[in-house]
């Protein structure tokens, strides 16, 4: 029976997104299963995973809010902007009190222009960047928009600060770090980073890979899929009727009376089979654009 849900995995260190994408296809037996949110390697925590149809749900979760505990180490940068690089300078005497840094930090929340890491997926005329900085090529990338809604030093042990942030989609926590110790004078860089949740996944929602495996073993793996009701809580949701059924499975226009003020609504049929996302064309009628269920 093929599986259609959405589950949580805590990514380990180490590990790339794409590892524990091929690592889930392998447990799960599904070989259509997507991401929402690359880590990087270095990094661990929540990496919400689309499998079977609920790939289709993508689309949806691009411009995702996420939420990272973390720590920067003060003292040299790195070439890569965290703990896996090469140092770029002799290490520097960190000379800095909590509150000093607390204010430094404060340049940092809001809409800013990030330039992100050399060492990151960003493409330079049509390269990745890594491809270009592994090569030792000049690597040129221009500043990008992002938004940092929150940015708290919680602690500060020695030449190392502990942190927790709410960032836009698209933003680099390691050009963060970086730009910080820039701005310092110091030096810094990204020595862990966890996140904590995307959109509305959360840490708790997580499950290890052991954890998953084993439930797959058991034939249990759909019992640590999100609910379908949690999914997507800004977009509001009904319970459709046969005939709506029948007109949704053939693509056809819905009239959703209650819903007229509304960009998208959640079908479902019965309490927790999502069905399809509809979009509003005009008024109450809505088109099944995103349709999850066999024709």
């Amino acid at each position: 029976m093929p599986l259609n849900g959405v589950m949580v995995a805590n990514k380990p260190a180490a590990w790339t997104s794409h590892d524990v994408v091929a690592r889930m296809r392998n447990i799960l037996g599904e070989r259509s299963i997507g991401h929402l949110g690359t880590l990087d390697p270095m990094a661990t925590g929540v990496l919400p995973l689309v499998i079977g149809k609920m790939t289709r749900l993508h689309q949806f979760y691009q411009d995702s809010e996420k939420s990272y505990d973390g720590t920067i180490r003060f003292g040299f940068a790195t070439d890569t902007y965290d703990a896996d690089g090469d140092p770029a300078g002799p290490e520097q005497a960190v000379k800095v009190t909590l509150e000093e840094l607390r204010n430094a930090a404060l340049a940092f929340v809001g809409t800013i222009r990030q330039t992100p890491p050399p060492f990151s997926a960003k493409k330079v005329k049509g390269v990745p960047a890594y491809k270009l900085a592994r090569r030792q090529q000049p690597v040129e990338i221009e500043p990008v928009e992002v938004e940092v809604r929150e940015f708290a030093i919680t602690a500060m042990e020695g030449n190392c600060c502990h942190f927790r942030c709410r960032v836009s989609s698209g933003t680099y926590v390691r050009s963060i770090a970086h730009d910080l110790g820039q701005k310092l004078g110091c030096g810094a860089h990204l020595a862990s980073l966890r996140r904590t949740a995307v959109a509305e996944f959360r840490l708790e929602h997580a499950h290890t890979i052991e954890e998953i495996a084993e439930a797959a073993a058991n034939a249990q793996s759909a019992d640590l899929f999100i609910h379908p009701r949690q999914l997507l809580p800004a977009i509001p949701s009904v319970t459709a009727d046969d005939a709506t059924l029948g007109n949704i499975r053939f693509g056809r226009y819905v009239n959703l009376a209650e819903f007229s003020g509304a960009r998208w609504v959640k079908v479902f049929a019965g309490q927790s089979n999502l069905v399809c996302m509809a979009h509003r064309v005009a008024g109450s009628l809505f088109h099944p654009k995103v349709v999850l269920i066999e024709r």
